[in-house]
């Protein structure tokens, strides 16, 4: 599938479950879709792009062994997007990687993301956390440097003291979670 073939496709997906479902299968059908659907994801002023990061978010739930290949993409380019509609799924697919990585110890993600990649990964969550972004893309962060902190010690404090630093200002949600991360961080 070309790169304009699939931007156009992507015009016609939505929220729904179906159309990221079927964008999804058809992008894996051909596993070399991976990279053109990462080229629009990552095309950041463009609202297609936001299309693409669901489409990124689905196929990481179902099928993450399809986008490792492309880690290399993907972790240099998240620290650019900033739409909030592409910044949550990009949030989430970084959460899938982190439990993939420290929760599951599946082998395939521990050799697809290296050293580099969890260091870009962390410098991206902690953008979203203090960042103004929407709760879900610091509820993901969250969870992610938890799971980090495990392989850079550094990470819980700064993690803590930025929880409890924000801890009053948050919404109802991000406190929620900032609970829970803290009672973790213990």
């Amino acid at each position: 599938m070309t790169y304009l073939e699939l931007y156009n496709a992507l015009n016609y997906v939505d929220h729904s479950r179906t159309k990221r479902r079927d964008m999804s299968n058809l992008v894996v059908s051909q596993p070399s879709n991976i990279a053109t659907l990462m080229k629009v994801a990552f095309q950041v002023d463009d609202p297609v792009s936001c299309k693409a990061c669901w489409i990124l978010e689905y196929t990481a739930k179902e099928h993450l062994a399809y986008l490792l290949p492309s880690m290399d993409t993907f972790v240099r380019n998240i620290g650019s997007v900033h739409l909030d509609p592409a910044v949550r799924p990009i949030a989430k697919i970084c959460e899938i990687l982190m439990k993939s990585y420290f929760q599951s110890k599946d082998h395939t993600t521990r050799n697809a993301l290296n050293e580099e990649h969890l260091e870009n990964i962390t410098s991206a969550c902690f953008d979203w956390l203090i960042g103004d972004h929407k709760v879900a893309a610091q509820a993901y962060s969250m969870t992610s440097l938890l799971l980090l902190g495990r392989k850079f010690n550094w990470i819980h404090p700064e993690l803590r003291m930025i929880l409890e630093q924000n801890y009053q200002n948050g919404s109802a949600a991000y406190k929620a979670r900032a609970r829970l991360t803290l009672a973790k961080l213990k």
